[in-house]
C-alpha cells in the first residue's frame, strides 16, 4: 500500500483513492479561514514578491554572474515559475536521494520546460526549440507527459538567448513549473477530429489568455493542473488533473463539459470527482478561475504533502465543492449535467487517422518519449514536406503531425522512422512512458529512460510469438511520485531504494476511463514482490505470457490482474 510521506502510516481508503481531508480544528493555512500569515518558509518567500518578476534578475544579474551568485530561494524556488530547476548533479547515487539536500544533489546546470498548451506546436516553433537544443542543451529534448517539452544541460549564461529565441516564435517557459497554472492539457486533435463532441480550442485559447501569467493565480498552496477535451477517446487524462472540462452532449443544453475536480496521483494518489454540473462554453473561464479560486483560498498552505486541491476535496466531499463554487465565486447556478459516455478509440491517437476535412493526421510513438534537437528538425522538415505545418503533443508521450494529404502519408511515416518516431509500433513501443529518472531528477532513485528502451527492445524480441489484443501500458518511474503514473497503468513500476537495493514495487491493473473500462481505478500493489533493473525484463515477459495463458475471452489486462491470484502475478 502507498505510504504518506508526511506520517509514514498507510492514508485510508476512499471510494477514488487514498486520500482523506485533515482532522477538524487544525490550522492548514487556509487564507479564508486563518489568514495570510505564513506558516512556512516556502509561504515566506511566495508572499514575498510575484515570483515571476525573478525573470529580470535572471536577464540583468545572474545570466552575467553565474549560478554561484544566485540567492537560494531564487534558484530553488522562484526560478520554477520560468520553468527552470536545477537537474541533478551527475554522479549522486540514489542511495543519497533522501539524505542530501537541494544544494547538495544540484548541478550548476538547469532543466527548462517549454510551455505548450494543448501540446500545441508549429514547425517554425519545432525547428526553433531544434536549435536551442542543439546549440544551449546538448541535444536534449523530452516529450513530457504534460504536453511540454523539457530540455537539459541549460548553464544559467544562456537562458537570456535561450528565452529570446522562443519568444520569437510565440512560444513561453511562463509558470511551466512553481505553485501555479501549470500547462493545460488540451485534445491533441482538436479541431481535426471526426465524430468530436466539441472543440475546445477557443475555450483552451482563453484559458491560456486570461490566466497564463495573472497575478491573482501566480501564488498558489502547490501546482494546479487543468485538462479540457472533446473528444470521444477522453484523450487528457482527466480523472488524474485538479480540474477538467470534459466534453458531453447536453439533452436540453447542447454541447459542453462535465466538470471534473480534484485528482492527482504522488504518493496519496486520488482520483478526480465529477461535480455533476454541465458548464457551456461560455462558463469555461469563470468556473475555471472558481475552482482555481477555491485551491488558492482554502487549499492547505502549511504542509506541502498536503496542499494540493485533492486533500480538500477529501474533507469537503463534491457537494460542498460544489456549493461553495456557486455561491462564493460564481454567484449562480450551474445546471445538473450527463457523464460522459464511454470511451471509444485510442487517446493517445497513434496511427493514421482522416480529419473532418478529409486529410490525415499521423501519430507517432517515441521510445519512453525521447527526442533529441536533431529529431525536431527533422519532424519540422518532414511535416513541411507533407504539406503541413501543425505538430501536436500527447499527454502519452506521443507526437501527431496534423493536416497530411492522404497521399503524403506514406512518406511521411517513413521519414520519420529513423528518427525514432513509428506510426506502426509493436504493442510495448506504444505504450510505455517513463519519467525522468536519476538521469536528471534530484528526487528519483533509479534509472528509467534508458531502461525503459531496454525493455522495450526486449519485448519486441522474446514476445514476437504472441498476438497482445490491446497494448499493456507499462510506466516506469524513478521515485515514488508518480511523474509517470504508476497507479494508472496496466504495469507500473515505482523506483525505491530499500535495503542497499534499487528496486522497483509492481502496481498493477490500474487504467483511466478507455473504451476497456467504463471509469478510471488505482492499480493494486502485488505484496512482497520487488523486480530490479536487471529483472525487469523477464518479469514483463512473465506476467505478460501468464495473463495470455489465463486470461477470459475479451478479457483485458486490467480486468485480469485485479482478479487474479497473487502467485500468478509474481
Amino acid at each position: 500500500m502507498t505510504t504518506s510521506a508526511d506520517t509514514g502510516t498507510a492514508p485510508p481508503k476512499s471510494a477514488s483513492g487514498r486520500v482523506r481531508g485533515p482532522r477538524k480544528g487544525t490550522d492548514l493555512g487556509q487564507w479564508k479561514v486563518s489568514g495570510r500569515t505564513p506558516l512556512n518558509h516556502n509561504e515566506e518567500f511566495k508572499a514575498e514578491e510575484n515570483s515571476l518578476d525573478v525573470k529580470q534578475r535572471i536577464l540583468d544579474t545572474y545570466s552575467k554572474t553565474g549560478y554561484a551568485s544566485i540567492p537560494t530561494d531564487d534558484v530553488h524556488g522562484r526560478f520554477r515559475w520560468l520553468g527552470l530547476y536545477t537537474q541533478r548533479k551527475q554522479g549522486v547515487a540514489g542511495a543519497n536521494t533522501s539524505k542530501l539536500d537541494a544544494e547538495s544533489l544540484s548541478d550548476e546546470y538547469f532543466m527548462q520546460r517549454i510551455r505548450l498548451d494543448g501540446g500545441q506546436l508549429s514547425t517554425e516553433q519545432a525547428r526553433v526549440v531544434g536549435g536551442v537544443s542543439r546549440d544551449f542543451a546538448r541535444g536534449t529534448a523530452d516529450v513530457s507527459d504534460r504536453q511540454n517539452i523539457q530540455l537539459h544541460w541549460l548553464p544559467i549564461e544562456d537562458v537570456p538567448e535561450m528565452w529570446e529565441r522562443l519568444d520569437s516564435v510565440g512560444l513561453t517557459t511562463t509558470e511551466a513549473c512553481g505553485d501555479t497554472p501549470r500547462v493545460f492539457l488540451g485534445s491533441p486533435v482538436a479541431g481535426v477530429e471526426k465524430n468530436a463532441i466539441i472543440d475546445p480550442s477557443e475555450d483552451l485559447a482563453a484559458l491560456r489568455e486570461e490566466f497564463v501569467g495573472n497575478p491573482e493565480y501566480v501564488n498558489l498552496p502547490r501546482k494546479f493542473k487543468t485538462a479540457i477535451t472533446g473528444s470521444p477517446t477522453l484523450d487528457v487524462v482527466h480523472e488524474i488533473n485538479d480540474v477538467s472540462f470534459v466534453g458531453v452532449n447536453h439533452p436540453e443544453l447542447g454541447p459542453g463539459y462535465d466538470l471534473w475536480v480534484g485528482g492527482a496521483l504522488s504518493v496519496s494518489p486520488r482520483l478526480g470527482e465529477r461535480l455533476g454540473t454541465f458548464v457551456s462554453r461560455e462558463n469555461v473561464v469563470p468556473v475555471w478561475a472558481g475552482v482555481c479560486g477555491i485551491f488558492r483560498d482554502y487549499g492547505y498552505r502549511k504542509q506541502r504533502t498536503k496542499a494540493r486541491l485533492k486533500f480538500l476535496l477529501a474533507e469537503w466531499g463534491p457537494e460542498k465543492f460544489r456549493q461553495v463554487l456557486q455561491d462564493e465565486y460564481l454567484g449562480f447556478e450551474l445546471p445538473d449535467g450527463p457523464a460522459p459516455e464511454r470511451a471509444v478509440g485510442h487517446s493517445d491517437h497513434v496511427g493514421v487517422h482522416e480529419q473532418v476535412d478529409g486529410k490525415r493526421y499521423v501519430g507517432f510513438a517515441l521510445t519512453a518519449g525521447r527526442l533529441s534537437g536533431d529529431a525536431l528538425v527533422a519532424l519540422a522538415d518532414a511535416a513541411e514536406a507533407a504539406g503541413s505545418q501543425r505538430i501536436r503533443l500527447t499527454p502519452h508521450q506521443k507526437v501527431l503531425v496534423l493536416d497530411v494529404p492522404e497521399e503524403n502519408v506514406d512518406a511521411l511515416v517513413a521519414a520519420m522512422k529513423p528518427w525514432g518516431m513509428d506510426a506502426k509500433p509493436s504493442p510495448f513501443r506504444r505504450s510505455t512512458i517513463a519519467c525522468t529518472g536519476i538521469e536528471f531528477c534530484k528526487l528519483a532513485f533509479v534509472e528509467t529512460k534508458g531502461l525503459a528502451a531496454r525493455v522495450i527492445d526486449d519485448m519486441e524480441q522474446r514476445l514476437a510469438d504472441v498476438e497482445i489484443p490491446t497494448p499493456i501500458s507499462l510506466h516506469i518511474n524513478g521515485c515514488p511520485n508518480s511523474c509517470a503514473r504508476i497507479q494508472t497503468a496496466d504495469i507500473g513500476l515505482k523506483g525505491q531504494y530499500i535495503g542497499e537495493e534499487y528496486v522497483f514495487q509492481v502496481h498493477l491493473g490500474g487504467g483511466l476511463a478507455s473504451p476497456d473500462r467504463d471509469e478510471g481505478g488505482l492499480g493494486r500493489t502485488v505484496r512482497g514482490l520487488k523486480i530490479t533493473a536487471d529483472n525487469l525484463s523477464d518479469y514483463v515477459e512473465r506476467v505478460t505470457r501468464t495473463f495470455l495463458r489465463e486470461r477470459r475471452p475479451e478479457q483485458s489486462f486490467a480486468e485480469w490482474a485485479l482478479s487474479a491470484e497473487e502467485d500468478s502475478l509474481k
